[in-house]
């Protein structure tokens, strides 16, 4: 017998007889390694599991190389280098028994893997501050890193739902409004509607205009900028003609809306799944964290001496708070019954405080946009520049300063709650958030007090206030115009007229209170809730101001220059450190609660508050959800039965128990993954044991000998 066969099996009997030589001295019982930790507990799980099937021999690695070439890169396999380089000649080896047809797929899924990875590599030349963000992260670390990288999402994150309102909001009305590609659009006049509800005037400017009118109509949206594509007005036509094409603009508006707070939910759950997961990692007991702090918590990708030595502080930082953290759990089981009666009461105190200071935060935004809307309805041309600009930003100015104020307190507060030094962090974040967010929902509240308001048969007919608010939608889109761009006024203010005459101060004057002031920490968890609130206000505004995502990418984009250029001149990093997977993990969690946050007065501005009837797309509806019922029936009956049994309670509850069957699914399967987690984590424990006994045997042996 000769060729190829006679060859496979020489090699086969050699490999045979291979491991018939391999398993021989491995045959020979070892007394002492009997005694092992983890052989005993394996005997014990053994004698336990009664009936159980026998594990199968070890297949030898060139064997399951030879089975599967494919299966898994050798590259990927946690092998020593030796290995992996006796893995690939096996598996080159045993390409040349592959058919032509295989060969040809393994060669070509390599190729593309090839241009797929070069391909990726160039793309990550063009990723938006690449050098910038890996320079931050040299010089400071990934903590101050993350912040950057979180901006750096908002950028695009805005910018895509720019380009989506943009592409089938305002462009396609710009065409037909003009006139361009042979298009035009139709007006269908109000029907069943009282003719006082439809009037609407824009506030434009007419007659003399003063020098600092344009000013004023750019910081406060109204003027000129009124009827422009920024504002909901403006978009007024209910079908748009291109060619032969139909173009629903209301319903198109409306999917829009929602296709962007979608698009930002599964985006930010994308992120914050991958982030989960880190944060999952670093989960560890308090040993596991002791002995990562000290090992393996140095952070390799700082170049910087100051930052290095900020390292080593931030590193003795987190040992300190641990051991206080320690000390404070066993003063918690120390405490007599009258200790903890003392320290309850001091805390119900405390957080009646807390809640006095968010209710009086709260009437003073309610209190400052009623009296800005009112005296903007009543006398606002006849104040003067200065008092009109004060008035129309005076809610934006009161909610600055709940948002100053209200952490200062907190911060005082806290530390008479006696809470470990971690959880007041996260109580004090969690305080400040609530602030910041529910801020802009008591303005909204305030807002539609004010347009619901009605007094009048007349105004009841309209639905809203129609003398006050003719278009209330664009006069709410005002509003979160106001406070984004004061939003952004305050962040450059602070950094031109506070962070740089501190860093002069401290740099030029040896005075000792300013030296023991020093420069202003760049904390990461402030700056942060402080972008997320004007994130927020982008989301709650872009129904009512379609371009606000444009102003808002501008902002941050400006923003992500005026804070790098306060990091490296005018301010210090943290000294209380902040890990980049928690910190990653938190910002997409608060980022996550202020898209929910603008679900809400969303939902009830589109399926309860009556559109506006003299401006809009949805003017011809009673509410802007009005024209979805509306579309179906333009659709034929089959399909209208279609979706009218998806909307029925006869396919809600089943559908409701599917999901409920599937998500008790994924729970027992996580609760599996972490039984096989425990059983990894103790088979570590297990070898260190047996690692500690071998070293013990040898000692042993050594003084015997």
């Amino acid at each position: 017998m000769s060729g190829p066969g006679a060859a496979g099996l020489r090699a086969q009997r050699l490999d045979s007889g291979l491991l018939a030589a391999e398993e021989a001295p491995a045959a020979a019982p070892v007394a002492f390694l009997q005694e092992l930790p983890s052989y005993r507990s394996v005997q014990r799980r053994r004698a336990a599991a009664a009936g159980g099937a026998r594990e199968p021999p070890p297949v030898p690695p060139h064997r399951a190389a030879g089975a599967a070439p494919a299966a898994r890169a050798p590259r990927e396999r946690p092998l020593p280098l030796a290995e992996k380089r006796r893995l690939r000649e096996f598996q080159q080896a045993d390409i040349k028994y592959l058919s032509g047809w295989n060969q040809w797929k393994r060669s070509s899924r390599k190729s593309w893997k090839k241009v797929f990875d070069e391909a990726k590599e160039v793309l990550s030349y063009l990723e938006l501050w690449r050098h910038d963000i890996h320079s931050i992260e040299g010089k400071f670390g990934t903590g101050i890193q993350s912040y950057f990288s979180f901006l750096r999402f908002l950028v695009l994150l805005n910018f895509v739902i720019f380009t989506l309102m943009f592409s089938f909001v305002t462009l396609p009305s710009i065409i037909s409004k003009y006139g361009i590609f042979n298009s035009s659009f139709d007006e269908i006049p109000a029907k069943s509607i009282e003719p006082h509800c439809t009037v609407y005037t824009p506030s434009g400017n007419k007659g003399l205009i003063y020098f600092y009118t344009y000013p004023k109509d750019l910081l406060s949206g109204t003027g000129f900028l009124e009827m422009t594509s920024l504002f909901y007005g403006y978009y007024t036509i209910d079908a748009a003609w291109i060619s032969i094409f139909r173009y629903n603009l209301p319903l198109a508006y409306l999917l829009t809306t929602f296709a962007y707070l979608a698009l930002s939910l599964l985006w930010i759950i994308k992120r914050s799944v991958e982030g989960f997961k880190q944060n999952l990692v670093h989960d560890e007991d308090q040993f596991q964290s002791y002995c990562n702090k000290v090992f393996a918590g140095w952070d390799f990708c700082i170049t910087d001496l100051n930052a290095a030595r900020l390292k080593h502080r931030s590193l003795q930082y987190e040992l300190k708070t641990d051991l206080e953290e320690e000390r404070l759990k066993q003063k918690i089981a120390d405490r007599t019954m009258k200790d903890k009666l003392r320290i309850y009461s001091l805390r119900i105190f405390l957080n009646i405080i807390v809640l006095a200071v968010l209710s009086g935060c709260f009437y003073s935004i309610y209190r400052a946009t009623v009296f800005s809307q009112g005296n903007i309805s009543n006398n606002g041309n006849n104040m003067n520049f200065e008092a009109n600009l004060l008035v129309q930003y005076l809610p934006s100015i009161v909610i600055t300063l709940a948002n100053f104020i209200a952490p200062q307190i907190f911060s005082v507060l806290i530390r008479l709650e006696d809470y470990s030094p971690a959880f007041e962090i996260r109580l004090t974040l969690m305080r400040c958030v609530f602030v910041r967010l529910a801020n802009i929902g008591v303005l909204l509240f305030s807002l539609w007090s004010q347009i619901s308001y009605c007094a009048t048969e007349k105004c009841k007919a309209c639905g809203y206030n129609y003398e006050l608010y003719p278009c209330w939608e664009s006069q709410v889109g005002q509003e979160m115009y106001k406070l984004l761009i004061f939003d952004f006024i305050i962040i450059v203010a602070v950094t031109l007229f506070v962070d740089f005459p501190r860093k002069l101060l401290v740099t030029y004057c040896s005075c000792k209170p300013v030296q023991w002031c020093g420069l202003q920490e760049f904390g990461i968890s402030d700056n942060v809730l402080e972008i997320i609130y004007g994130q927020t206000i982008c989301w709650i505004g872009t129904f009512y101001s379609p371009l606000l995502p444009a102003i808002a990418t501008v902002k941050y984009f400006i923003v992500f220059y005026i804070k790098k250029i306060s990091l490296i001149h005018t301010r210090k990093p943290s000294a209380r450190p902040i890990r980049a997977s928690s910190s990653n993990f938190f910002f997409l969690v608060v980022l996550l609660i202020g898209l929910i946050l603008a679900f809400i007065p969303l939902g009830i501005s589109i399926a309860h508050i009556p559109s506006s009837k003299a401006c809009g797309p949805f003017r011809n509806f009673n509410t802007s959800w009005a024209v979805v019922p509306h579309t179906i029936l333009g659709f034929p009956t089959g399909l209208q039965k279609v979706l009218y049994g998806i909307a029925s309670e006869a396919f809600a509850v089943p559908f409701f128990m599917v999901i409920c069957l599937v998500m008790f699914y994924f729970i027992a399967l996580a609760g599996a993954h972490k039984r096989v987690v425990e059983q990894l984590r103790e088979q570590l424990v297990m070898e260190s044991r047996d690692k500690l006994f071998l070293i013990r045997k040898i000692t042993e042996a050594q003084k015997h000998t």
